[in-house]
């Protein structure tokens, strides 16, 4: 990984560092004992460069309607596809696109009923982490190499119908795993018979010989099965229109690489160069708005959640405060 990309990996966990220390140490470390995720640090999707920065992909335009089957397997025509599987995976049926990502805290339940999402994760295999309202759909996550385990696989067979892959293995901060490695276990995964997401690089989906284009080079030449692609992304313009556009791009090229159904699983408005900086209530809300509704147009887009629902002090991008409050990105997303 680039030294600079290094460097602003490491402002990120500096930043939420504190963020935790002012009031959401207790609910992180729980969801870090349970699924091994540390305090979560936000990447930019499209580059070791900040989001939107000189240089970042642009929008692609004219790429047209596409059908994405929610129970597709990466097929031959995909430039780094894999074997199709023996038999249909669970969880060939998808609900509503819209979700959240969250970890344990006090006002995990009400939030997850009001917020009107269809689905959540919590970085684990275990709904009893951050347990939700019957009617929202939980998706477990085989966060990292120490996470594969049978316990862990088992729970989240039980727990859901669809597994998400490695978090930011691409990350030392992260699972820090290398593509070899994920290769090694992807087995295990697929022995669930789930429908399965590719591991969520930080950065650089769309780029050839980056780590997401070598793991699903080397799924295809082992007949592995990949259904979609996982991804992150935060921005720096803060400007809803311009960062709903380079977001829209990087979505594009991704597919356009790939040619399989999207996930964004996390994604939010963060500048991380030099001391972070976050977006007014009013800028964060409208990139809201204007983003759930380019992703709702976009049919190869499946899923999106937003990075997260609780609120802490000090970020500026969850949705729920600990009263049970919405902020005003919240209010947007609960609108979209």
């Amino acid at each position: 990984m680039p030294t600079a990309a290094n460097s602003w990996a490491r402002r990120r966990t500096v930043l939420l560092a504190l963020v935790l220390l002012l009031g959401a140490v207790s609910a992180v470390l729980a969801v870090r004992s349970r699924a091994g995720e540390p305090a979560r640090t936000a990447e930019v999707g499209s580059g070791a460069a900040p989001a939107e920065a000189p240089g970042a992909p642009p929008a692609v335009a004219g790429l047209g309607a596409v059908s994405a089957s929610p129970s597709v397997s990466v097929g031959a025509s995909a430039p780094a596809s894999a074997g199709s599987p023996s038999s249909s995976p669970r969880g060939s049926r998808m609900g509503g696109k819209k979700g959240v990502s969250t970890y344990e805290w006090s006002g995990n339940r009400a939030a997850l009923a009001d917020v009107r999402a269809s689905w959540y994760y919590n970085w684990s295999p275990r709904r009893e982490s951050t347990p939700g309202p019957a009617t929202v759909e939980f998706v477990p996550m085989i966060w990292g190499a120490s996470s594969v385990t049978d316990g862990n696989l088992a729970q989240a067979r039980q727990d859901g119908n669809v597994l998400l892959g490695f978090n930011e293995p691409d990350l030392g901060e992260q699972a820090n795993m290398s593509v070899e490695q994920a290769l090694d276990l992807w087995p295990r995964l697929e022995d669930t018979g789930m429908r399965l997401g590719s591991p969520v690089v930080a950065f650089g989906g769309d780029k050839a010989g980056g780590w997401l284009d070598r793991f699903m080079s080397g799924a295809r030449a082992r007949g592995y099965r990949v259904d979609f692609i996982a991804l992150h992304w935060y921005g720096s313009d803060f400007r809803a229109d311009a960062a709903t556009g380079h977001l829209r791009g990087y979505l594009q090229a991704v597919y356009q690489r790939y040619r399989l159904p999207i996930w964004l699983t996390e994604y939010s408005l963060i500048n991380f160069s030099g001391s972070p900086k976050f977006p007014s209530g009013a800028e964060q809300a409208a990139f809201v708005r204007a983003s759930t509704a380019m992703l709702g147009n976009l049919s190869f887009v499946e899923r999106y959640a937003w990075f997260a629902l609780p609120s802490t002090r000090g970020a500026g991008t969850g949705l729920y405060r600990d009263n049970g409050t919405p902020t005003e990105a919240g209010a947007a997303y609960r609108s979209a």
